[in-house]
């Protein structure tokens, strides 16, 4: 997966996407924490073809089904390897 970032002034910061599957879409995030998404047909085309906004809640919803693993279970592994580096020696 292919990322880039830019800033677009005024509007917020602007995510480029390329999958590796050669899927494109981009995703801005504006002063407000909305995440307003644009689905591109082809990596090569100027103009979404899809537009659509999240609020900040449904941006942490989707965030939730996206990871591989769980808050909890990545928390609990986080916690294994915190209390691994604290044991004595």
């Amino acid at each position: 997966m292919q990322i880039t970032h830019s800033t677009v002034p005024g509007n917020g910061t602007l995510h480029h996407i390329v999958t590796r599957s050669g899927h494109r879409f981009a995703v801005l995030v504006d002063a407000a924490e909305r995440r307003h998404f644009y689905v591109y047909e082809s990596a090569h085309d100027d103009e979404p073809s899809e537009r659509f906004v999240l609020d900040p809640d449904e941006a942490d919803r989707l965030a939730g089904i996206l990871h591989h693993r769980s808050t909890d279970d990545r928390l609990t592994a986080l916690e294994k390897r915190l209390q691994k580096l604290t044991q004595p020696a």
